[in-house]
């Protein structure tokens, strides 16, 4: 469906790819979607720089280090996001699967599932692409990202997947973008809670998530999760 977007833009990289989609070719039925994580602020910079009331989706999972919450209050005001879309759990697919909150102990990929990979799905709902801000120097899953590519009848968009981590952190200084306050405290990439420590490298800046064990991905990209999980959960929504 998208393969002459694809193969006209493919060879782009942040701005210069976001531009033309967001004012464009997908105005008003594009979203970003952001954890407000380690390195957010620099995709939510450029993004703003070109629409400001561009959709910011992000996932309130309900285990969230107070900082996240913190730090995306102070970047949604610095960049002046008009359209900040925060996107909790179902309440009664949770209190029917996690009542007790400790589904990740047990299953955390079906933690993911139904905390993060459904509450996306519905928020997507009615676009027609979306903006993540996966890099290939992530390693595992993401070494071979591509800047454009069709999932599930959208389009996904990686304006930063070619970046290297010199260049992310150049641009944060750059801009003097605020950095999240848990970096100084030795995370190097946040998701939840329980499920990361501090621990990281250049190298490998993920191995402080789900630490110990060999999920490696929440599930929003490329989801782990099992079809007797995905269809137990979706009928109980």
């Amino acid at each position: 469906m998208y393969e002459a977007v694809v193969a006209e833009l493919n060879h782009l990289d942040g701005p210069d790819l976001l531009a033309p989609l967001v004012t464009d070719l997908f105005c008003g039925n594009i979203a970003l979607v952001s954890s407000f994580g380690a390195e957010s602020a620099v995709l939510l910079h450029m993004a703003a720089s070109i629409d400001r009331s561009l959709p910011i989706i992000t996932l309130d999972t309900g285990k969230l280090f107070a900082e996240t919450i913190a730090y995306r209050a102070q970047l949604t005001a610095l960049l002046g996001l008009t359209d900040l879309r925060v996107v909790k759990p179902q309440a009664d697919v949770m209190r029917m699967l996690d009542g007790a909150g400790a589904l990740h102990r047990r299953d955390p990929d079906r933690c993911c599932h139904i905390r993060k990979v459904l509450p996306l799905e519905n928020a997507l709902t009615g676009f027609k692409a979306w903006i993540s801000g996966r890099k290939r120097y992530h390693g595992g899953l993401r070494a071979d990202v591509s800047t454009l590519e069709e999932t599930d009848g959208r389009l996904k968009i990686d304006p930063l997947a070619r970046f290297t981590r010199q260049q992310i952190e150049d641009y944060l200084d750059r801009y003097h973008l605020p950095q999240h306050p848990l970096l100084e405290k030795g995370y190097l990439s946040i998701g939840c809670v329980p499920c990361t420590v501090k621990c990281g490298s250049a190298d490998n800046p993920r191995a402080g998530r789900w630490s110990g064990l060999s999920k490696i991905e929440c599930g929003i990209h490329r989801s782990p999760a099992g079809a007797a999980s995905r269809n137990s959960v979706s009928s109980a929504s």
